[in-house]
């Protein structure tokens, strides 16, 4: 027994010692790890915290309000309905039947043929960095427009500061605008032009006078580049040319009216008259579609204008009302003129006076004050009626339908009363003077006309010194106009094998 109890002391004993130098074992590390942190590196606690920094979540981009998206989606589907079918049943309207389809051919044509052209190279040429004159192709085929590996669109500038909209609804937005204002262009040599000529002259002009236009009227880096007084000189530099003037277009007074008239009346000339032009009654066969087209029009305007505001705010609303109030105004205004000159006021010249309105009011329709929309629209009304009378006789050109009295008289009457009723003291909103603050303010009268004049002098001597190009190279290459004989038979038959009314 006594042997017993001595083994259970002598194995508590050793126990004791084993547990015992564990602990101490322990206590060793833990004070050795102590040691190993307080000896560590300042660099490494550096470290620590810039990465938790880094996790951090990272400011927000702007993201689009879904308001402003629909508002500038249903504004392209304006466009082209004042296109297809409000430009081409306008157009086709003031034809004779024997040349209907022509018209809504080449104006249908056009449109899709210029759509494609815009995708592939207009849009970059028209909107992305280049220079004072012309974009580069940064943006060809739309390249950067999304991106497959995230799935999200590139985000464009409004005019408003940290309002943004997916910059592929602005592509579509403006693909409307340059394939209406080819359209348009149509209507100055009607009835006596070869269908392939008018397809190979649309993409020399849209390339070398719509393009460039367009980019010195509008390109600019928008508002959010202005991030201090210090970078202002060298965002200037980067607009376009007109745009670094100060002149003020909203929705393409000289970009696509008087771009486009210009390029019809240097086509009037160079393609010649009509047969029998001046001795034949050559009188518009359905004046029903006419004014079809032109109610059409009207409501697509809506969308030209307002939605150039690219936002659905307070800038839209006032282009809104002034699309709609100064349209109304040319009309009484030009039926009244009809009138006293004629005696009698026609359906031809109140649809006439409600295009020459739209027309007159695009450049100002966000620019200028109610009251200012409202004179735009009268004055328009008288201009663009002596326009397609007393001014198309001085010309002596056999502009069909006349685009040049119409949109080029209206879009130069349009172009320089913005100058004029910009003003604040006359009711317009004025401008903004200083786009890091986004001050508002308003230039002299005088100062801001002639600015606006200096613009539409550039568009003109552009889009005339590229039209006579376009026409002459076309012309020595394809030939411009169709022959006498299938002139006098008309372009329906000859040149698409239909008529448009079976008898």
């Amino acid at each position: 027994m006594k042997k017993l109890l001595s083994i259970l002391a002598v194995g508590l004993a050793l126990l004791g010692s084993v547990d015992l130098a564990l602990a101490q074992d322990a206590a060793s590390a833990a004070a050795a790890a102590s040691d190993a942190v307080a000896a560590a590196p300042a660099e490494a606690a550096s470290a620590v915290a810039e990465a938790a920094a880094e996790a951090a979540p990272a400011v927000a981009a702007p993201v689009p309000n879904k308001g402003d998206v629909c508002w500038m989606l249903v504004s392209t589907l304006l466009v082209i309905m004042m296109s297809i079918p409000g430009l081409a049943l306008f157009y086709g309207g003031l034809v004779r039947s024997k040349n209907m389809l022509s018209v809504l051919m080449q104006v249908f044509v056009t449109f899709s043929l210029i759509t494609v052209l815009w995708v592939v190279y207009g849009y970059s040429l028209a909107f992305s960095e280049g220079n004072a004159f012309i974009g580069g192709f940064d943006r060809l085929f739309l390249k950067g427009i999304f991106d497959p590996a995230t799935g999200a669109f590139a985000m464009g500038a409004t005019f408003s500061k940290g309002v943004v909209i997916p910059e592929i609804v602005f592509v579509a937005f403006q693909a409307t605008f340059a394939a209406i204002t080819c359209g348009l262009i149509v209507g100055a040599f009607a009835e006596r032009v070869k269908f392939s000529a008018v397809l190979l002259f649309m993409v020399l002009w849209f390339t070398f006078s719509y393009t460039p236009i367009a980019h010195m009227v509008w390109y600019w880096m928008g508002p959010d580049a202005y991030t201090g007084p210090e970078v202002v000189d060298a965002m200037n530099a980067k607009a376009g040319l007109l745009w670094q003037w100060g002149a003020l277009d909203f929705a393409g007074g000289t970009v696509v009216h008087i771009n486009a008239a210009v390029a019809g009346l240097v086509g009037a000339y160079m393609i010649g008259k009509r047969i029998g032009y001046g001795k034949e009654a050559m009188a518009p066969h359905n004046l029903t579609m006419t004014m079809v087209g032109a109610s059409l029009l009207w409501v697509g305007w809506f969308g030209f204008n307002a939605g150039s505001a690219l936002e659905a705010g307070n800038s839209a609303a006032l282009a809104f009302l002034n699309t709609f109030s100064a349209t109304a105004a040319a009309v009484l205004a030009w039926c009244i003129g009809e009138a006293l000159m004629k005696g009698k006021a026609s359906m031809l010249g109140a649809a006439s006076g409600a295009v020459a309105g739209l027309v007159a009011i695009t450049p100002a329709a966000g620019n200028v004050g109610i009251i200012g929309g409202l004179v735009i629209g009268f004055i328009a009304g008288f201009a663009c009626l002596w326009g397609v009378n007393g001014l198309k006789k001085l010309l002596g050109a056999d502009d069909s339908l006349d685009v040049f009295g119409v949109h080029g008289v209206g879009g130069i009457v349009g172009a320089l009363l913005t100058g004029v009723f910009n003003n604040q003291a006359l009711g317009g909103p004025g401008l903004v003077t200083d786009w890091v603050t986004a001050t508002v303010g308003s230039n002299d009268i005088l100062a801001q006309v002639l600015i606006q004049a200096k613009a539409v002098g550039v568009t003109i001597v552009w889009s005339a010194v590229v039209a006579a190009v376009s026409y002459k190279i076309v012309d020595l290459t394809i030939g411009l106009r169709v022959p006498e004989e299938e002139e006098r038979e008309g372009l329906d038959i000859t040149s698409h094998g239909e008529t448009a009314y079976n008898k």
